[in-house]
C-alpha cells in the first residue's frame, strides 16, 4: 500500500468510497462525501490523501483549514474513510500518521471531531473551553504541536461542513 496526494482522476471514485465507508460508521452524516467534493470545489483542502494499492482506493483523508479561539491556521482533519472490507487493517492510521507528518510545523495544532477511543492513540484529546456549537465536547479534539499551544474557543470550519 501507498499513501500519496489525491489526482483529478480520483474524485469520483472517491465520493464513492467515503459514501460506502461510512454507511456502517457509529456516527455519519451521510454527507461526508459531499464535504470533500465542497472543500475540492472551493480549493480548501489543504491535505488530500489517498491509500492505495495495486490501483484500488481503500481510504482517504482530508484536511482543511479551521481557527480555534479566533487564531487561524489550524488545521482540521476529517473526513478520514476507509473502504468496507478494508477497515481494521491499519490504513486509517497509516493516512493520519501521514497526514500529521506534513502538518507539523505547517499549524498550530489539528483539530477533528471523532471519537477519543480511536483518535487518542495519536495524541488528540478533549481541550477544556475547545467547543464546536452542536457538538459534545468530549468529540471535539485536538493535537497542537507546539507544548505553550492550548487550543481553546470556538472551533470555526470551512463552511463546507454546514451541509
Amino acid at each position: 500500500m501507498k499513501i500519496r496526494d489525491e489526482i483529478p482522476a480520483d474524485a469520483t471514485l472517491l465520493d464513492r468510497m467515503i459514501t460506502e465507508s461510512f454507511l456502517t460508521a457509529r456516527v455519519a452524516s451521510g454527507g461526508e462525501a459531499g464535504i470533500v467534493r465542497r472543500l475540492r470545489e472551493d480549493g480548501a483542502l489543504w491535505l488530500s490523501l489517498v491509500a492505495e494499492d495495486a490501483g484500488a482506493i481503500l481510504g482517504h483523508i482530508a484536511v482543511s483549514p479551521s481557527s480555534v479561539g479566533g487564531q487561524a491556521g489550524w488545521a482540521l482533519i476529517g473526513p478520514l474513510a476507509v473502504a468496507p472490507g478494508h477497515q481494521g487493517q491499519g490504513i486509517g492510521s497509516a493516512l493520519m500518521h501521514a497526514a500529521l507528518e506534513r502538518l507539523r510545523g505547517r499549524a498550530p495544532g489539528v483539530v477533528l471531531v471523532g471519537d477519543p477511543g480511536y483518535y487518542r492513540r495519536f495524541g488528540f484529546r478533549p481541550f477544556d473551553g475547545l467547543h464546536l456549537p452542536g457538538i459534545p465536547p468530549e468529540v471535539t479534539l485536538a493535537l497542537p504541536f507546539g507544548p505553550d499551544t492550548v487550543p481553546k474557543g470556538a472551533l470555526v470550519c470551512h463552511p463546507a461542513f454546514d451541509g
